[in-house]
């Protein structure tokens, strides 16, 4: 197990040196001028050259790489063309409320989502069942912003129980950070919720009709036993695996619910930095999402053995 780990953590490195040189390549072969978009509508040219000078965008393509390479293997992301700001600085700042969000959206849409595919799956081809059915397919169906703001009216206009936007850090007051993050976590759970509860009803129907779930009926065991610790049990993978890439996902995936709400997150950071051709902070983002996400993917599959005792891991 740990030297499968440590070759998964190693071939990590180069998945990022890819996805680090896609993203170069797009945002550098995008129409535009950057210089010019920095420079503003009225800058010279003079100014403009500047711009691109200061940028390194006079280099070689092959010259630039080679310093974004060397920035990242010495631990420096750079500087952000606005704010004079290091980016790793930035993002720090930004990682809380995203991670925040993400992690109690996951735990929101779990809690609810497994129970109800598993009451789902149980009373099959009935009300229950195409209640719930109908429900999931609209929650997944709906759009997040519309959803967003029909529980902003609802909530926190027409029965104001509930702030409109904005974030609160948990440094300052750990009841308003999570009363902030309710509506949030709610509109975008709902989504979430409605792809793990279809996941899970189709699951464990799928293994309801193994023969070891007809044999620990026929010994007489109590239906909640047999659903939660025979069916759900062995059903159990696919779903983890939604719920961990789900995560991966959420963390540049909730741009939309922190513009609705005004989070101050990195799904934010990263849509204003695309509009204004914010190269080093577009690289890093980019860079370290998709990092974290597949660590997230190698934390799923190790999950996979500790479920499943039949599963086993080698090196090789």
């Amino acid at each position: 197990m740990l030297a499968y780990a440590i070759g998964r953590l190693l071939a990590i490195i180069p998945v990022m040196l890819v996805v680090s040189l896609v993203v170069f390549g797009l945002i550098r072969f995008a129409p535009g001028d950057p210089a010019a978009i920095i420079a503003g509508p009225f800058a010279n040219d003079d100014t403009i050259q500047g711009i691109r000078e200061k940028m390194g965008l006079e280099r070689p393509l092959v010259v630039q790489l080679a310093i974004w390479y060397q920035q990242i293997l010495s631990g420096d992301l750079g500087d952000s063309l606005f704010g004079d700001a290091k980016v790793w600085d930035l993002i720090q700042e930004r990682l809380v409320p995203t991670v925040s969000l993400s992690l109690f959206t996951n735990l929101f849409a779990v809690v609810l989502a497994i129970p109800l595919g598993v009451l789902a799956a149980w009373k099959a081809n009935t009300w229950v069942d195409r209640s719930i059915m109908v429900l999931s397919t609209l929650g997944f169906s709906v759009p997040l912003f519309w959803l967003a703001f029909m529980l902003v009216i609802v909530f926190a206009v027409k029965l104001p129980l509930l702030p409109v936007a904005g974030y609160v850090p948990p440094s300052e007051s750990i009841g308003q950070y999570f009363y902030f993050l309710v509506l949030p976590v709610i509109s975008t759970g709902i989504v979430v919720m409605s792809l793990i509860a279809r996941m899970t009803r189709a699951t464990v129907l799928e293994t309801l009709h193994e023969d070891y779930i007809r044999t620990a009926r026929a010994k007489g065991l109590a239906e909640s036993t047999v659903l939660m610790r025979h069916a759900l049990r062995n059903a159990l993978l696919p779903i983890i695996t939604i719920v961990g890439l789900g995560f991966g996902l959420l963390l540049g995936g909730v741009v939309v619910t922190e513009n609705v709400f005004a989070i101050p997150g990195i799904g934010r950071l990263l849509v204003n930095a695309i509009t204004h051709r914010d190269y080093p902070m577009i690289q890093a983002t980019v860079l370290i999402l998709s990092g974290v996400y597949a660590v997230v993917n190698l934390l799923v599959d190790l999950s996979y053995a500790y479920l499943d005792p039949r599963i086993r891991y080698s090196g090789g």
